[in-house]
Protein backbone atom coordinates (compact mmCIF):
# COMPACT_ATOMS: atom_id res chain seq x y z
CA UNK A 1 0.00 0.00 0.00
CA UNK A 2 1.49 3.30 -0.88
CA UNK A 3 1.70 6.14 1.57
CA UNK A 4 1.33 9.50 1.41
CA UNK A 5 2.66 13.11 2.62
CA UNK A 6 -0.52 13.25 5.01
CA UNK A 7 -3.28 11.38 5.76
CA UNK A 8 -6.70 13.30 7.37
CA UNK A 9 -7.92 10.48 8.86
CA UNK A 10 -11.57 9.60 9.38
CA UNK A 11 -13.53 13.18 8.85
CA UNK A 12 -17.05 13.31 7.42
CA UNK A 13 -15.78 14.67 3.77
CA UNK A 14 -18.44 16.80 2.10
CA UNK A 15 -17.17 17.31 -1.62
CA UNK A 16 -20.03 19.52 -3.30
CA UNK A 17 -19.63 18.66 -6.66
CA UNK A 18 -19.82 14.86 -6.16
CA UNK A 19 -22.24 14.74 -3.58
CA UNK A 20 -19.86 12.93 -1.36
CA UNK A 21 -21.10 13.37 2.53
CA UNK A 22 -19.13 10.51 4.35
CA UNK A 23 -16.53 9.25 6.30
CA UNK A 24 -13.10 8.90 4.33
CA UNK A 25 -9.36 9.10 4.99
CA UNK A 26 -7.78 11.68 2.74
CA UNK A 27 -4.16 11.24 1.06
CA UNK A 28 -2.33 14.36 0.57
CA UNK A 29 1.30 14.72 -1.73
CA UNK A 30 2.98 17.48 -2.25
CA UNK A 31 -0.55 20.16 -2.86
CA UNK A 32 -3.04 18.12 -4.20
CA UNK A 33 -5.49 15.30 -2.86
CA UNK A 34 -4.23 11.87 -4.00
CA UNK A 35 -6.55 9.60 -2.84
CA UNK A 36 -9.65 8.95 -0.86
CA UNK A 37 -10.80 5.87 0.59
CA UNK A 38 -13.38 4.39 3.22
CA UNK A 39 -10.27 2.00 4.31
CA UNK A 40 -7.52 3.39 6.26
CA UNK A 41 -4.95 4.93 4.30
CA UNK A 42 -1.23 5.44 5.31
CA UNK A 43 0.74 8.66 5.63
CA UNK A 44 4.43 10.09 6.80
CA UNK A 45 1.95 12.01 8.78
CA UNK A 46 -1.28 11.03 10.00
CA UNK A 47 -3.88 13.87 11.53
CA UNK A 48 -7.70 12.20 13.20
CA UNK A 49 -10.07 14.35 12.45
CA UNK A 50 -12.74 11.95 13.44
CA UNK A 51 -16.21 13.83 14.21
CA UNK A 52 -15.08 16.65 11.95
CA UNK A 53 -15.76 18.06 9.15
CA UNK A 54 -13.31 18.12 6.21
CA UNK A 55 -14.69 20.77 3.24
CA UNK A 56 -12.81 22.36 0.44
CA UNK A 57 -11.71 25.59 1.38
CA UNK A 58 -13.82 28.42 1.14
CA UNK A 59 -13.20 31.31 -1.74
CA UNK A 60 -14.23 34.54 -0.94
CA UNK A 61 -15.05 36.39 -4.12
CA UNK A 62 -15.26 39.85 -2.62
CA UNK A 63 -12.51 40.70 -0.34
CA UNK A 64 -11.06 44.41 0.23
CA UNK A 65 -8.85 42.80 2.66
CA UNK A 66 -5.92 42.36 0.63
CA UNK A 67 -3.40 42.71 2.99
CA UNK A 68 -0.99 39.85 5.07
CA UNK A 69 -2.88 40.95 8.36
CA UNK A 70 -6.40 40.68 6.27
CA UNK A 71 -5.85 37.52 5.03
CA UNK A 72 -4.53 36.25 8.19
CA UNK A 73 -7.84 36.79 9.79
CA UNK A 74 -10.21 35.12 6.35
CA UNK A 75 -7.46 31.99 6.98
CA UNK A 76 -8.82 31.73 10.54
CA UNK A 77 -12.66 31.76 9.13
CA UNK A 78 -11.54 28.74 7.00
CA UNK A 79 -10.63 31.04 3.75
CA UNK A 80 -8.28 29.64 1.37
CA UNK A 81 -8.74 32.00 -1.41
CA UNK A 82 -9.49 35.40 -1.10
CA UNK A 83 -10.08 37.85 -4.88
CA UNK A 84 -10.69 41.39 -4.84
CA UNK A 85 -13.15 41.72 -8.12
CA UNK A 86 -15.46 44.17 -7.10
CA UNK A 87 -13.01 46.73 -7.21
CA UNK A 88 -10.64 44.80 -8.51
CA UNK A 89 -6.63 46.60 -9.34
CA UNK A 90 -4.87 48.32 -12.64
CA UNK A 91 -3.05 48.02 -13.27
CA UNK A 92 -3.17 44.53 -13.02
CA UNK A 93 0.26 43.41 -13.67
CA UNK A 94 1.49 46.08 -10.66
CA UNK A 95 -0.94 44.51 -8.45
CA UNK A 96 0.29 41.16 -8.50
CA UNK A 97 3.86 41.91 -8.65
CA UNK A 98 3.30 44.33 -4.99
CA UNK A 99 1.18 41.44 -3.58
CA UNK A 100 4.10 38.66 -4.30
CA UNK A 101 6.47 40.23 -2.39
CA UNK A 102 5.57 39.62 1.12
CA UNK A 103 3.94 36.40 0.20
CA UNK A 104 0.22 35.61 1.91
CA UNK A 105 -1.15 32.63 3.44
CA UNK A 106 -3.94 32.03 1.20
CA UNK A 107 -4.39 32.58 -2.30
CA UNK A 108 -5.69 35.65 -3.89
CA UNK A 109 -6.30 37.36 -7.48
CA UNK A 110 -8.01 40.21 -9.28
CA UNK A 111 -10.31 41.90 -11.78
CA UNK A 112 -9.50 44.92 -13.63
CA UNK A 113 -10.78 47.78 -11.95
CA UNK A 114 -13.10 49.51 -14.19
CA UNK A 115 -12.98 52.29 -11.54
CA UNK A 116 -9.53 52.99 -11.22
CA UNK A 117 -9.09 52.72 -15.01
CA UNK A 118 -12.06 55.84 -14.77
CA UNK A 119 -10.06 57.85 -12.46
CA UNK A 120 -6.69 57.85 -14.54
CA UNK A 121 -8.39 58.29 -18.27
CA UNK A 122 -11.38 61.18 -16.34
CA UNK A 123 -10.04 62.35 -12.96
CA UNK A 124 -7.97 64.44 -11.72
CA UNK A 125 -5.19 62.52 -10.32
CA UNK A 126 -4.93 58.18 -10.77
CA UNK A 127 -4.66 56.57 -7.95
CA UNK A 128 -2.25 54.16 -6.55
CA UNK A 129 -2.97 50.49 -7.04
CA UNK A 130 -3.67 49.37 -3.84
CA UNK A 131 -7.19 49.69 -2.32
CA UNK A 132 -6.09 52.46 -0.14
CA UNK A 133 -5.82 54.62 -3.24
CA UNK A 134 -9.02 53.67 -4.85
CA UNK A 135 -10.38 54.20 -1.32
CA UNK A 136 -9.41 58.05 -1.28
CA UNK A 137 -10.41 58.92 -4.55
CA UNK A 138 -14.35 56.94 -4.78
CA UNK A 139 -15.83 60.13 -3.47
CA UNK A 140 -14.24 62.54 -5.67
CA UNK A 141 -16.49 63.36 -8.89
CA UNK A 142 -14.06 63.81 -11.50
CA UNK A 143 -14.10 60.29 -12.45
CA UNK A 144 -17.62 59.54 -11.87
CA UNK A 145 -19.34 61.35 -15.22
CA UNK A 146 -20.23 60.50 -18.83
CA UNK A 147 -17.22 59.70 -20.69
CA UNK A 148 -17.14 60.97 -24.45
CA UNK A 149 -16.13 58.70 -27.39
CA UNK A 150 -11.87 59.19 -27.41
CA UNK A 151 -12.36 58.44 -23.43
CA UNK A 152 -14.73 55.43 -23.89
CA UNK A 153 -12.01 54.20 -26.28
CA UNK A 154 -9.46 54.28 -23.80
CA UNK A 155 -11.50 52.52 -21.30
CA UNK A 156 -12.28 49.88 -23.13
CA UNK A 157 -8.49 49.44 -24.17
CA UNK A 158 -7.13 49.88 -20.93
CA UNK A 159 -9.41 47.21 -19.77
CA UNK A 160 -8.24 45.20 -22.78
CA UNK A 161 -4.92 45.17 -21.52
CA UNK A 162 -5.27 44.12 -18.25
CA UNK A 163 -7.24 40.99 -19.34
CA UNK A 164 -4.36 40.72 -21.20
CA UNK A 165 -1.81 40.25 -18.11
CA UNK A 166 -3.83 38.07 -16.52
CA UNK A 167 -6.94 39.89 -15.00
CA UNK A 168 -9.61 37.51 -13.77
CA UNK A 169 -12.32 39.84 -14.98
CA UNK A 170 -13.94 43.29 -15.04
CA UNK A 171 -14.93 45.13 -11.46
CA UNK A 172 -17.84 47.80 -12.12
CA UNK A 173 -18.16 50.43 -9.05
CA UNK A 174 -21.64 51.83 -10.80
CA UNK A 175 -22.91 52.66 -7.64
CA UNK A 176 -19.93 55.24 -6.95
CA UNK A 177 -20.61 56.79 -10.37
CA UNK A 178 -24.97 57.35 -10.86
CA UNK A 179 -24.24 59.72 -13.86
CA UNK A 180 -22.22 57.24 -16.04
CA UNK A 181 -23.91 56.38 -19.81
CA UNK A 182 -25.63 52.97 -19.27
CA UNK A 183 -24.35 52.44 -23.22
CA UNK A 184 -20.72 52.41 -20.87
CA UNK A 185 -21.71 50.04 -19.25
CA UNK A 186 -22.99 47.59 -22.14
CA UNK A 187 -20.06 48.28 -24.04
CA UNK A 188 -18.07 47.15 -20.99
CA UNK A 189 -20.26 44.02 -20.91
CA UNK A 190 -19.88 43.48 -24.32
CA UNK A 191 -15.98 43.07 -23.68
CA UNK A 192 -16.35 41.07 -20.96
CA UNK A 193 -18.61 38.50 -23.50
CA UNK A 194 -15.62 38.30 -26.34
CA UNK A 195 -12.89 38.04 -23.45
CA UNK A 196 -15.60 35.27 -21.73
CA UNK A 197 -14.74 36.62 -18.67
CA UNK A 198 -17.47 37.55 -16.13
CA UNK A 199 -17.72 41.16 -14.89
CA UNK A 200 -18.49 41.80 -10.65
CA UNK A 201 -20.72 44.32 -10.44
CA UNK A 202 -21.71 47.26 -7.45
CA UNK A 203 -24.97 48.11 -8.85
CA UNK A 204 -26.17 51.74 -9.46
CA UNK A 205 -29.36 52.75 -7.56
CA UNK A 206 -32.14 51.15 -7.75
CA UNK A 207 -35.31 52.91 -8.79
CA UNK A 208 -37.57 53.08 -5.38
CA UNK A 209 -34.53 54.23 -4.00
CA UNK A 210 -34.07 56.98 -6.18
CA UNK A 211 -36.82 57.51 -8.43
CA UNK A 212 -33.93 60.20 -10.69
CA UNK A 213 -31.64 57.58 -11.44
CA UNK A 214 -29.95 56.85 -15.13
CA UNK A 215 -31.35 53.41 -14.89
CA UNK A 216 -32.83 50.97 -12.33
CA UNK A 217 -29.40 49.31 -11.23
CA UNK A 218 -30.76 45.75 -10.99
CA UNK A 219 -32.37 46.31 -14.03
CA UNK A 220 -29.55 47.43 -15.88
CA UNK A 221 -27.34 44.45 -14.68
CA UNK A 222 -29.93 41.88 -16.37
CA UNK A 223 -30.56 43.74 -19.39
CA UNK A 224 -26.45 43.50 -20.24
CA UNK A 225 -26.38 39.48 -19.87
CA UNK A 226 -29.76 39.46 -21.72
CA UNK A 227 -28.16 41.48 -24.86
CA UNK A 228 -23.90 41.28 -24.64
CA UNK A 229 -24.18 37.35 -23.39
CA UNK A 230 -21.60 38.27 -20.97
CA UNK A 231 -21.73 36.30 -16.99
CA UNK A 232 -22.70 39.35 -15.07
CA UNK A 233 -21.85 38.79 -11.37
CA UNK A 234 -23.71 40.72 -8.57
CA UNK A 235 -22.52 41.68 -6.18
CA UNK A 236 -23.72 41.60 -2.27
CA UNK A 237 -27.09 41.71 -3.91
CA UNK A 238 -28.37 41.78 -0.35
CA UNK A 239 -26.89 45.63 0.78
CA UNK A 240 -28.26 47.01 -2.59
CA UNK A 241 -31.87 45.80 -2.68
CA UNK A 242 -32.18 46.09 1.06
CA UNK A 243 -35.97 45.35 1.59
CA UNK A 244 -36.63 45.32 -2.56
CA UNK A 245 -34.77 41.71 -2.62
CA UNK A 246 -37.48 39.91 -3.64
CA UNK A 247 -38.16 42.38 -6.79
CA UNK A 248 -34.40 42.24 -7.56
CA UNK A 249 -34.29 37.81 -6.76
CA UNK A 250 -37.25 37.87 -9.61
CA UNK A 251 -35.32 39.67 -12.53
CA UNK A 252 -32.52 37.67 -11.46
CA UNK A 253 -34.77 34.41 -12.05
CA UNK A 254 -36.62 34.86 -14.72
CA UNK A 255 -33.18 36.81 -16.58
CA UNK A 256 -31.51 33.02 -15.96
CA UNK A 257 -34.48 31.34 -17.14
CA UNK A 258 -34.43 33.13 -20.86
CA UNK A 259 -30.22 31.86 -20.60
CA UNK A 260 -28.59 34.64 -19.49
CA UNK A 261 -25.75 33.85 -16.83
CA UNK A 262 -26.31 36.03 -13.15
CA UNK A 263 -25.12 34.80 -10.43
CA UNK A 264 -25.46 36.69 -7.31
CA UNK A 265 -23.56 36.53 -3.74
CA UNK A 266 -24.39 37.73 -0.30
CA UNK A 267 -23.17 38.58 3.22
CA UNK A 268 -24.85 37.42 6.32
CA UNK A 269 -24.50 40.66 8.15
CA UNK A 270 -27.27 44.03 8.26
CA UNK A 271 -24.72 46.36 7.79
CA UNK A 272 -22.31 47.48 4.93
CA UNK A 273 -19.04 49.61 4.80
CA UNK A 274 -17.10 51.41 2.61
CA UNK A 275 -15.57 55.20 2.27
CA UNK A 276 -17.70 57.68 4.00
CA UNK A 277 -16.98 59.98 0.65
CA UNK A 278 -19.16 57.60 -1.67
CA UNK A 279 -21.97 59.54 -3.52
CA UNK A 280 -24.80 57.56 -2.39
CA UNK A 281 -23.91 58.71 1.09
CA UNK A 282 -24.43 62.31 0.73
CA UNK A 283 -27.29 63.50 2.79
CA UNK A 284 -29.74 63.56 0.60
CA UNK A 285 -28.98 60.31 -0.83
CA UNK A 286 -29.21 58.65 2.72
CA UNK A 287 -32.56 60.18 3.54
CA UNK A 288 -33.94 58.52 -0.47
CA UNK A 289 -32.32 55.18 1.70
CA UNK A 290 -35.02 56.18 4.86
CA UNK A 291 -31.24 56.63 6.98
CA UNK A 292 -29.78 59.06 8.91
CA UNK A 293 -26.17 60.21 9.34
CA UNK A 294 -26.65 58.09 12.80
CA UNK A 295 -27.07 54.84 10.53
CA UNK A 296 -23.24 55.52 10.23
CA UNK A 297 -20.05 54.46 12.17
CA UNK A 298 -17.02 56.86 11.34
CA UNK A 299 -14.18 53.60 12.22
CA UNK A 300 -11.09 55.76 12.87
CA UNK A 301 -13.16 57.30 15.76
CA UNK A 302 -15.69 54.90 16.33
CA UNK A 303 -18.30 57.86 16.60
CA UNK A 304 -22.05 57.48 15.15
CA UNK A 305 -22.16 60.30 13.29
CA UNK A 306 -24.51 62.60 14.66
CA UNK A 307 -25.68 64.85 12.23
CA UNK A 308 -25.74 66.32 8.62
CA UNK A 309 -23.07 69.06 9.21
CA UNK A 310 -21.00 66.46 10.67
CA UNK A 311 -21.23 63.60 7.87
CA UNK A 312 -20.64 66.64 5.74
CA UNK A 313 -17.74 67.66 7.28
CA UNK A 314 -16.42 64.18 7.88
CA UNK A 315 -16.71 63.74 3.93
CA UNK A 316 -14.90 66.97 2.90
CA UNK A 317 -12.00 66.33 5.18
CA UNK A 318 -11.76 62.67 4.90
CA UNK A 319 -13.39 61.28 2.18
CA UNK A 320 -11.53 57.92 2.09
CA UNK A 321 -12.39 57.06 5.81
CA UNK A 322 -14.21 54.03 6.37
CA UNK A 323 -17.72 54.10 7.98
CA UNK A 324 -19.57 50.97 8.62
CA UNK A 325 -23.55 51.33 7.62
CA UNK A 326 -26.85 49.80 9.40
CA UNK A 327 -29.06 49.58 6.21
CA UNK A 328 -30.96 46.44 8.45
CA UNK A 329 -32.04 45.92 12.25
CA UNK A 330 -30.16 42.09 12.95
CA UNK A 331 -32.07 42.26 16.35
CA UNK A 332 -35.31 42.66 14.16
CA UNK A 333 -37.30 39.47 13.11
CA UNK A 334 -38.49 41.25 9.91
CA UNK A 335 -35.02 42.68 8.66
CA UNK A 336 -33.25 38.94 9.73
CA UNK A 337 -35.84 37.35 7.34
CA UNK A 338 -34.68 39.63 4.32
CA UNK A 339 -30.88 38.55 5.02
CA UNK A 340 -32.14 35.03 4.78
CA UNK A 341 -34.20 35.62 1.82
CA UNK A 342 -30.71 36.64 0.16
CA UNK A 343 -28.82 33.50 1.46
CA UNK A 344 -31.22 31.33 0.74
CA UNK A 345 -31.88 32.11 -3.06
CA UNK A 346 -30.88 29.57 -5.59
CA UNK A 347 -27.15 29.03 -6.17
CA UNK A 348 -26.31 32.36 -3.84
CA UNK A 349 -22.68 32.57 -3.04
CA UNK A 350 -21.51 33.49 0.19
CA UNK A 351 -18.90 36.61 0.17
CA UNK A 352 -17.73 38.49 2.68
CA UNK A 353 -17.11 41.85 0.81
CA UNK A 354 -14.03 42.09 3.82
CA UNK A 355 -13.12 45.33 4.61
CA UNK A 356 -8.87 47.03 5.15
CA UNK A 357 -7.88 47.43 8.36
CA UNK A 358 -8.18 50.75 10.16
CA UNK A 359 -6.55 52.20 12.80
CA UNK A 360 -8.57 53.56 15.56
CA UNK A 361 -6.01 56.32 16.89
CA UNK A 362 -8.75 57.96 19.15
CA UNK A 363 -9.69 54.60 20.81
CA UNK A 364 -5.56 53.80 21.90
CA UNK A 365 -4.49 52.38 18.55
CA UNK A 366 -0.55 53.18 18.65
CA UNK A 367 1.23 52.08 15.87
CA UNK A 368 4.88 52.06 14.90
CA UNK A 369 6.19 55.55 14.01
CA UNK A 370 7.41 53.66 10.35
CA UNK A 371 3.84 52.59 9.57
CA UNK A 372 2.48 54.00 6.65
CA UNK A 373 -0.89 55.61 7.45
CA UNK A 374 -3.32 56.68 4.87
CA UNK A 375 -5.96 59.97 5.80
CA UNK A 376 -8.27 57.56 6.62
CA UNK A 377 -6.35 55.46 8.82
CA UNK A 378 -6.26 52.46 7.13
CA UNK A 379 -3.16 50.26 8.11
CA UNK A 380 -0.21 49.74 5.28
CA UNK A 381 2.54 49.54 7.74
CA UNK A 382 4.77 47.08 8.73
CA UNK A 383 2.95 45.82 12.08
CA UNK A 384 1.25 43.67 9.47
CA UNK A 385 3.83 41.17 10.06
CA UNK A 386 2.85 40.61 14.00
CA UNK A 387 -0.01 37.96 15.33
CA UNK A 388 -1.84 37.72 17.07
CA UNK A 389 -2.62 41.32 15.88
CA UNK A 390 -1.66 44.12 18.29
CA UNK A 391 -4.11 46.32 19.79
CA UNK A 392 -6.25 49.31 18.22
CA UNK A 393 -7.20 47.93 14.67
CA UNK A 394 -10.46 47.77 13.90
CA UNK A 395 -12.71 46.22 10.23
CA UNK A 396 -16.14 45.56 9.65
CA UNK A 397 -16.60 41.91 11.28
CA UNK A 398 -17.37 40.00 8.22
CA UNK A 399 -13.39 40.48 7.54
CA UNK A 400 -12.86 37.85 10.41
CA UNK A 401 -16.52 35.77 10.61
CA UNK A 402 -18.35 36.12 7.44
CA UNK A 403 -18.33 32.73 6.66
CA UNK A 404 -18.35 30.99 10.29
CA UNK A 405 -21.39 32.75 10.39
CA UNK A 406 -23.32 32.26 7.35
CA UNK A 407 -22.48 28.52 8.42
CA UNK A 408 -23.46 29.11 11.86
CA UNK A 409 -26.82 30.61 11.16
CA UNK A 410 -27.64 28.01 8.20
CA UNK A 411 -27.51 25.85 11.24
CA UNK A 412 -29.45 28.08 14.09
CA UNK A 413 -32.42 29.54 11.89
CA UNK A 414 -34.23 26.41 11.02
CA UNK A 415 -33.99 26.66 6.99
CA UNK A 416 -33.82 23.33 6.27
CA UNK A 417 -30.28 24.17 4.30
CA UNK A 418 -28.19 21.05 4.40
CA UNK A 419 -24.69 21.50 5.83
CA UNK A 420 -23.75 20.24 2.04
CA UNK A 421 -25.35 22.85 0.39
CA UNK A 422 -24.15 25.39 2.71
CA UNK A 423 -20.82 24.21 1.71
CA UNK A 424 -21.33 24.48 -1.98
CA UNK A 425 -22.43 27.53 -1.64
CA UNK A 426 -18.73 28.58 0.13
CA UNK A 427 -16.67 26.91 -2.26
CA UNK A 428 -17.73 25.09 -5.15
CA UNK A 429 -20.54 28.06 -6.62
CA UNK A 430 -17.48 30.57 -6.75
CA UNK A 431 -14.80 28.27 -7.56
CA UNK A 432 -17.28 27.59 -10.92
CA UNK A 433 -17.71 31.34 -11.31
CA UNK A 434 -14.36 32.01 -12.48
CA UNK A 435 -13.12 28.78 -14.23
CA UNK A 436 -14.04 30.05 -17.27
CA UNK A 437 -11.42 33.18 -16.70
CA UNK A 438 -9.06 31.17 -14.48
CA UNK A 439 -8.28 27.66 -15.02
CA UNK A 440 -6.77 26.93 -11.94
CA UNK A 441 -10.26 27.34 -10.05
CA UNK A 442 -11.28 23.97 -11.74
CA UNK A 443 -9.13 22.37 -8.95
CA UNK A 444 -10.42 24.51 -6.12
CA UNK A 445 -13.58 24.02 -4.28
CA UNK A 446 -13.94 19.94 -4.46
CA UNK A 447 -12.54 17.47 -2.35
CA UNK A 448 -11.15 14.76 -4.48
CA UNK A 449 -8.42 12.84 -5.99
CA UNK A 450 -6.54 15.49 -8.69
CA UNK A 451 -8.38 19.03 -6.64
CA UNK A 452 -5.71 21.64 -5.09
CA UNK A 453 -5.26 20.38 -1.35
CA UNK A 454 -6.94 23.44 -0.33
CA UNK A 455 -8.97 22.04 2.84
CA UNK A 456 -10.88 22.96 5.94
CA UNK A 457 -11.93 20.94 8.59
CA UNK A 458 -14.15 22.63 11.24
CA UNK A 459 -16.82 21.00 14.04
CA UNK A 460 -20.35 21.45 12.74
CA UNK A 461 -21.66 21.80 15.79
CA UNK A 462 -18.99 24.70 17.36
CA UNK A 463 -18.21 26.43 13.85
CA UNK A 464 -19.35 30.16 14.96
CA UNK A 465 -18.44 33.33 14.05
CA UNK A 466 -16.60 35.93 17.07
CA UNK A 467 -16.30 38.97 15.57
CA UNK A 468 -18.79 41.93 16.39
CA UNK A 469 -18.74 45.40 16.12
CA UNK A 470 -17.44 46.30 19.06
CA UNK A 471 -14.46 43.18 18.48
CA UNK A 472 -14.35 43.24 14.88
CA UNK A 473 -11.29 41.06 14.65
CA UNK A 474 -12.06 38.16 16.88
CA UNK A 475 -11.57 34.81 15.36
CA UNK A 476 -13.90 32.79 14.73
CA UNK A 477 -14.53 29.08 16.06
CA UNK A 478 -15.19 25.49 15.44
CA UNK A 479 -12.27 25.96 12.82
CA UNK A 480 -9.31 23.10 13.63
CA UNK A 481 -7.48 23.11 10.82
CA UNK A 482 -6.66 24.85 7.11
CA UNK A 483 -4.82 23.55 4.33
CA UNK A 484 -3.78 25.51 1.37
CA UNK A 485 -2.03 23.85 -1.48
CA UNK A 486 -1.32 20.92 0.95
CA UNK A 487 0.60 23.25 3.69
CA UNK A 488 -0.88 23.72 6.99
CA UNK A 489 -2.17 27.82 7.69
CA UNK A 490 -4.03 27.14 10.71
CA UNK A 491 -3.24 23.87 12.79
CA UNK A 492 -5.18 22.54 16.23
CA UNK A 493 -7.09 26.39 15.86
CA UNK A 494 -3.59 28.43 16.02
CA UNK A 495 -2.75 30.30 13.13
CA UNK A 496 1.14 30.07 11.92
CA UNK A 497 2.22 32.63 11.26
CA UNK A 498 5.33 31.99 9.21
CA UNK A 499 3.36 30.25 6.30
CA UNK A 500 2.54 31.59 3.79
CA UNK A 501 1.82 29.01 1.15
CA UNK A 502 -0.51 30.88 -0.87
CA UNK A 503 -0.18 32.23 -4.48
CA UNK A 504 -1.64 34.44 -7.09
CA UNK A 505 -4.13 33.35 -8.92
CA UNK A 506 -4.46 34.82 -12.57
CA UNK A 507 -6.69 34.62 -15.54
CA UNK A 508 -5.22 33.13 -18.63
CA UNK A 509 -4.37 36.32 -21.06
CA UNK A 510 -7.07 37.38 -23.31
Amino acid sequence: MSSHDLVLRGGRVIDPETGLDGVRDIGIDGHSISAMSAAPLTGASVLDVSGLVVAPGFIDLHSHAQSLAGRRLQACDGVTAAFDLEAGRTPVSQAYALEAADGSPIHYGFSSSWAAVRMAVLGDDAPAVGIDGMISTLGDPSWQGPANSDQESMLLDLLSADLADGAIGIGMLMGYAPEVDPAEYLAVARLAAQADVPTFTHCRDLIELNPETRIDGAEELVRAASETGAHMHHCHVNSTSGRHIDRVLALVERCRSEGGRVTVEAYPYGSGATAIGAAFLAPDRLRQRGLLPTSLIYLPTGERVASESRLSELRATDPGGLVIIDFFDESAPADRAVLRRSLEFADAIVASDAMPLVSALSRGGRPDDDDEQSASGSWLGRRSEEWPLPPGFITHPRTAGCFSRALRLWREDGSGTPLAEAVRRCTLLPAQVLESSTPAMRHKGRIQPGADADIVVFDPEAISDQATYDDSTRLSSGIRHVLVDGTFVLRDSGLLPESRPGRPLRGSPR
